[in-house]
């Protein structure tokens, strides 16, 4: 059976079942399943590589014990255990053995997951489901590894989850246009369910990874944090069907409720690419982390400020921001005058408004630029939505093949060669300055449609106006006259 077929058993069986409501809880259930297999599999295989090695999950808690014969402990004797054994340890689960880490992440995953299903009989068969999959097949999680982005993806239309997840063609564009390379330090500060990070590593094992020890570099470079519960579950299950031994990078926190002077030399980076949260406002006091002129309650706003502190130098960003950013004043103002100075903010691309939807239909811009030496031009580039679509929607999303042409007008690694085109055009540091650090330019080369003169589309419509109350006058002289019959 399919990979996707299994999923889809899986979510069937989970429509009878009167506690899952929805997609989001469907996927949250099948995260911990997932992520308990996932880990029981890799616990058997490290047993046999490893010496002495023992799982931080208690023998009579493992999957194997447990859920793997498919005529075991099924209906009220499985909901009693799952919900008054397995998952009050798992929350608890002392740090200790030879790898505290792998026994952070179980704590960690469980801290915040539930057990929505209400039929013992009914979970039984989810479970002997799950177990048709091998996750030390490597063709087996790929192909679920490919399934699960599927289901994250299909999360925009699961309410409020939604916002955990960034259309996979935009941030292959961006990983593919940063390039990370293993050894490179490389940070999402709202990791959501991990796009970026996967994509990164995609992207590594396919360009860069040919030893051993090139895979271990880059395994040991993420840092990716995540401050809500659901999506932090999917993220860390989402690293180990990517081949990730040890998620234990991901990180449950706000990073914005760190202080920002704390932020030294030490928590530089090489690489960031996130899309950090905007439209929402902290919790009160957060901004008092922040140096006092960049202190607001927009997150769009703090993060960026962080950005520029946490890039070592030499280093690069590509980041997601809202067409807010690039007019608004006051903060912002000061914030981009910042970013202007200490960084090379090389390239904005700005994208459709559609891109986004449903959850989101504002203005969004890609931002790319490298620390170290003052901007002197930028380059925009206006991304269209292809011909023959007049909009991005969750049947028709934006694929990374739709940036073909904006990667082929980019240039090599230092960009050369750039032209200015009908997409594509160049605006000198003195003229952003000149209009105090104001980023949001039009592109100079469309030409704006001709609407018509305006007094003649007045009198257009206070024409048609006029014969719509004609014919209201037409028909009400008709009704009456047929009730006077």
């Amino acid at each position: 059976m399919s990979a996707r077929t299994t999923v889809k058993a899986i979510q069937d069986i989970m429509r009878k079942d009167v506690g899952v409501d929805g997609d989001a809880q469907r996927l949250s259930q099948l995260c911990w399943l997932f992520f308990l297999k996932i880990i029981d599999d890799q616990d058997q295989a490290l047993e046999i590589t490893e010496d002495g090695y023992r799982s931080p999950i208690p023998e009579h808690l493992q999957w194997r014990r447990w859920a793997a014969d498919g005529e075991g402990i099924t209906g009220d004797g499985l909901l009693e255990f799952i919900n008054q054994e397995l998952f009050p340890y798992l929350k608890e689960m002392p740090l200790k053995g030879s790898h505290p880490n792998r026994a952070q992440v179980v704590r960690e995953v469980f801290a915040d997951a539930y057990n929505y299903m209400k039929s013992g009989q009914l979970l039984r068969q989810v479970i002997n489901k799950v177990n048709g999959i091998d996750f030390n097949n490597l063709a087996d999680r790929k192909h679920f590894g490919d399934v699960y982005e599927q289901l994250l993806n299909d999360l925009q239309s699961a309410g409020n989850a939604g916002e955990y997840y960034t259309p996979r063609g935009v941030t292959s564009f961006m990983v593919d246009r940063i390039d990370p390379r293993p050894g490179e330090t490389l940070l999402d500060t709202s990791g959501g369910t991990g796009g970026f990070i996967t994509c990164s590593i995609r992207h590594m094992r396919e360009r860069y990874v040919k030893t051993l020890a090139d895979e271990q570099a880059m395994q040991a470079s993420p840092r990716l944090i995540e401050k809500k519960p659901i999506p932090y579950m999917l993220c860390i299950t989402n690293m180990l069907l990517h081949g990730i031994e040890d998620p234990s990078f991901v990180r449950r926190d706000n990073t914005l409720a760190r202080p920002y002077r704390d932020y030294g030399p030490a928590d530089q980076v090489n690489v960031i690419v996130t899309n950090p949260p905007f439209g929402g406002q902290e919790e009160d006091g957060i901004q008092d982390n922040f140096p006092a002129q960049f202190r607001t309650r927009e997150t769009a706003d703090l993060f960026l400020a962080l950005f520029i502190r946490l890039l070592k130098p030499g280093g690069r960003a590509g980041i997601v921001l809202p067409d807010g950013t690039l007019f608004g004043e006051g903060v912002k103002t000061r914030l981009k005058e910042l970013l202007l100075q200490e960084c090379n903010l090389h390239t904005i691309v700005r994208l459709p408004n559609s891109v986004f939807r449903p959850y989101a239909s504002i203005g969004t811009n890609l931002l790319f630029f490298e620390k170290g030496s003052p901007t002197e031009e930028i380059w925009y580039y206006e991304q269209r939505v292809p011909e023959g679509q007049k909009a991005y929607s969750m049947t028709r999303p934006i694929k990374q093949e739709h940036f073909a042409d904006c990667v082929a007008w980019w240039g090599g690694p230092s960009r050369e060669g750039r032209v200015e085109t009908e997409q594509a055009w160049r605006v000198p540091i003195d003229q952003i300055q000149d209009r105090n650090y104001n980023l949001d330019l039009k592109n100079p080369h469309s030409v704006a449609e001709d609407h018509g003169d305006p007094e003649e589309l007045l009198a257009d419509l206070q024409a048609a106006e006029q014969k719509a109350a004609d014919l209201r006058d037409q028909l009400k002289a008709i009704l009456a006259e047929a009730l006077l019959r």
